[in-house]
């Protein structure tokens, strides 16, 4: 017979697993099998572009993450994080939909990593849920969840490129600090590399609570506090030494891509009209941001390629130009 105090244990041991059990449910994608972050599937889009479902313990919830393959996979490769702004490839304006990179990729002999999601996030690890972004906890998914499983599910190298444009050419300096050698070479495109200071602030909130209506500070805590000094890259500049830098900025005056005829433009004089006004501003003030930056790093003696372009607003031509002139320099490094 079972005693007494035996059955009080089994009692207890079935309310644990029931509770464990419960708690499991409740998290969105997740099974009582599947606490660790791992592919869920993986789906071949087309002969190039392979889309992997992952799920992300961190966040507790299944990213997209859209793959390039290399044309020639017969030995391994190195591999580009390719990040999306503000829209976090949830909208329209993304890589794949603004440029041809798929067609510029085709020979490069690199896998190209995209996550769709961490709209408006600065894709990093956020102290609190927000009621408009929920869970952000890209820093941590970007760092040290999906590279493993990037690296198990394709024949890589493990050598690794990061590239941003806009919120994720901010977001890249600082991947690149809390993960030190993770990514070899690392390129910011018309990111705003202050955060802490007032002018990089303001552009944050434009960012995080004007476009995506979130509290700024469930991001890094209150204004002008310890979380926003430790994710602000100009202050942290020294963490980057070792790691190749590229960087590029133009100066807000319209320039060769402000044209009807650019591919971009698609001869709509209101979208023109835009570019060249909303972006010639904010491309203006990233200019400084990124004048300031470089000046930072020539103090700390880090060297850093930088192109400050003489005109040039904040848009996908220009970013297109960007990454196919430094991609090259950027494959050279993770040979």
């Amino acid at each position: 017979m079972v005693g007494r105090s035996q059955r009080l244990l089994v009692g207890a041991i079935l309310t644990v697993v029931a509770t464990v059990a419960a708690l499991v449910a409740a998290v969105p994608g997740m099974s009582a099998a599947a606490t660790t972050s791992h592919v869920v599937s993986r789906y071949d889009d087309d002969p190039q572009q392979v889309t992997l479902m992952v799920y992300s313990a961190s966040m507790g919830r299944n990213i997209p993450v859209t793959v390039l393959t290399p044309r020639n996979r017969s030995i391994p490769r190195p591999t580009l994080y390719l990040l999306n702004g503000a829209g976090g490839g949830e909208d329209s304006a993304t890589w794949d939909a603004r440029t041809d990179y798929k067609k510029y990729f085709a020979d490069q002999n690199a896998y190209v990593v995209t996550p769709i999601g961490g709209a408006f996030s600065y894709y990093t690890d956020w102290q609190r849920d927000d009621p408009a972004l929920g869970r952000n906890k890209w820093q941590t998914f970007l760092t040290k969840e999906l590279p493993p499983l990037i690296d198990t599910e394709f024949d890589t190298t493990k050598r690794n490129g990061l590239a941003g444009i806009s919120m994720a050419g901010t977001s890249v300096l600082n991947l690149a600090i809390a993960a030190p050698g993770l990514y070899k070479s690392v390129a910011a495109f018309s990111g705003c590399a202050r955060t802490s200071d007032p002018v990089g602030q303001e552009y944050i909130r434009l960012v995080v609570q004007d476009r995506g209506g979130a509290n700024m500070t469930n991001m890094w805590g209150p204004l002008n506090g310890p979380g926003w000094r430790a994710n602000d890259p100009y202050l942290n500049a020294q963490k980057l030494r070792g790691t190749k830098l590229y960087m590029t900025a133009g100066t807000g005056l319209s320039g060769p891509h402000e044209q009807l005829s650019d591919p971009g433009v698609k001869g709509d004089p209101l979208f023109l009209a835009n570019q060249a006004v909303l972006g010639g501003v904010i491309e203006a003030a990233i200019d400084q941001c990124t004048r300031q930056m470089a000046t930072r790093l020539a103090d700390l003696h880090i060297p850093a390629s930088v192109k400050l372009r003489p005109t040039g607003t904040h848009s996908w031509g220009y970013w297109q130009d960007d990454l196919y002139q430094t991609w090259p320099r950027m494959a050279a490094d993770l040979r």
